[in-house]
């Protein structure tokens, strides 16, 4: 007898799969997978090797979240084309899932890196960092602009990328170097949003560009706590700071709470401030 063809019992054939006799039991019992023989007297189920090619595909569509039924009907009319098809279907839905994973992943890596800031800054110090380049949707946003209406232009944005919620992207806001160096702190222009997955080479779902890319390189960076009426103090010092030190600020200042999760209080919510140095 051809090795190909000895009969293995369930447990034998479960074991070299690295599943539960009861999966198989279960294949059986709808009619998705059958074994190749039925010991009438005791019903003992057996396969054989040559089923084994069969069977991991079932195992790998399965860990694909293809459903039974979906498995049920490629099985019944097994093709070359009808596995092609399915195949690039469940490729791009794991796509899909891959992108929404590593969104994930680069979230709570950003808050992660807020919660490790919160346990080491020193909330008096304006320091000079290094950043890299990052790209952002923005949204442009008027003196008189209410939040209420800040909320729906940000939640219809995000909405346009297909977001799973809004925790899924950063959020903060915008105020331009020359309004600050004009002594204007209030000359808010922009909302910015940082989708996890955005690149350069994305285009805006509805062809419309909305994308800023915030340059990589020195940043001044700087910390508020407390209600927004201290802020314009705070940037007071962050130009007395960086005229002291000879440096020229360019483009915007972006302002972004980094701890608005673990706090209920105004009083201890902090602002990260960080405005590009000009080269």
């Amino acid at each position: 007898m051809n090795e190909k063809d000895k009969l293995l019992t369930i447990g034998q054939f479960a074991s070299m799969h690295g599943i539960n006799k009861k999966t198989l039991m279960w294949y059986d019992e709808v009619g998705l997978f059958k074994p190749a023989s039925i010991n009438p007297e005791n019903g003992y189920r057996f396969y054989t090797y040559r089923q084994s090619p069969i069977l991991e595909t079932i195992l790998l569509l399965r860990e694909s979240d293809v459903s039974i039924e979906e498995i049920k009907a490629f099985m019944e009319n097994r093709s070359a084309e009808n596995l092609k098809f399915l195949l690039e279907e469940k490729m791009e839905s794991l796509e899909r899932s891959i992108i929404h994973l590593k969104a994930i992943k680069k979230t709570l890596g950003k808050y992660h890196q807020n919660m490790s800031t919160l346990l080491n800054m020193d909330l008096t110090e304006i320091s000079i960092v290094e950043k890299e380049k990052r790209c952002l949707i923005t949204i442009d946003i008027q003196e008189d602009t209410s939040f209420e209406e800040e909320v729906e232009l940000v939640t219809a944005e995000t909405e346009k990328y297909k977001l799973g919620r809004l925790h899924d992207a950063n959020y903060g806001s915008m105020i331009p170097v020359t309004s600050l160096e004009e002594g204007d702190f209030e000359n808010y222009t922009k909302i910015f949003i940082e989708i996890p997955f955005l690149t350069e080479q994305n285009e805006h779902p509805q062809g419309k560009s909305s994308l800023h890319i915030q340059p990589g390189g020195r940043y001044l960076r700087a910390f508020h706590k407390g209600d927004w009426d201290g802020i314009p103090l705070r940037y007071q010092q962050i130009l007395a700071y960086a005229s002291g030190h000879g440096l020229k600020l360019a483009g915007y200042s972006y302002e972004m709470g980094i701890n608005e999760i673990v706090v209920d209080r105004i009083e201890d919510y902090i602002v990260q401030i960080e405005i590009p140095i000009r080269i």
